[in-house]
């Protein structure tokens, strides 16, 4: 029972990421899924949400219209689409489901 993200790394501001959220061992599809992130020095805040049947999304203020939440539940798998990246994106982004916590995936934004 567990879920894993990936897809982090080091971009460019103005760039693009798509982190995965790859879930097991749990019927996946009849939970929402929530992306959090944890900036450096901070602490943890949600970032977006994303029902179970996927039908339905909210998004932070800091992330509306740049961040895309959504989900193939055929595969078990949450994404999170970052857009227009900037340097304050930069943190560990987690997923949440089921009372499950992945291990987080670093996404820096730097030129």
């Amino acid at each position: 029972v567990q879920l894993v993200e990936s897809g982090g790394g080091l971009v460019q501001p103005g760039g693009s990421l798509r982190l995965s959220c790859a879930a097991s061992g749990f019927t996946f599809s009849t939970y929402p899924v929530v992306w959090y992130r944890q900036p450096p020095g901070k602490e943890r805040e949600q970032v977006a949400v994303i029902n179970s049947g996927g039908s339905s999304t909210n998004y932070a203020d800091s992330v509306k219209g740049r961040f895309t939440i959504s989900r193939d539940n055929a595969k078990n798998t949450a994404y999170l689409q970052m857009n227009s990246l900037k340097p304050e994106d930069t943190a560990v982004y987690y997923c949440h489901a089921s009372q499950l916590w992945g291990q987080g995936t670093q996404v820096a934004v730097s030129s």
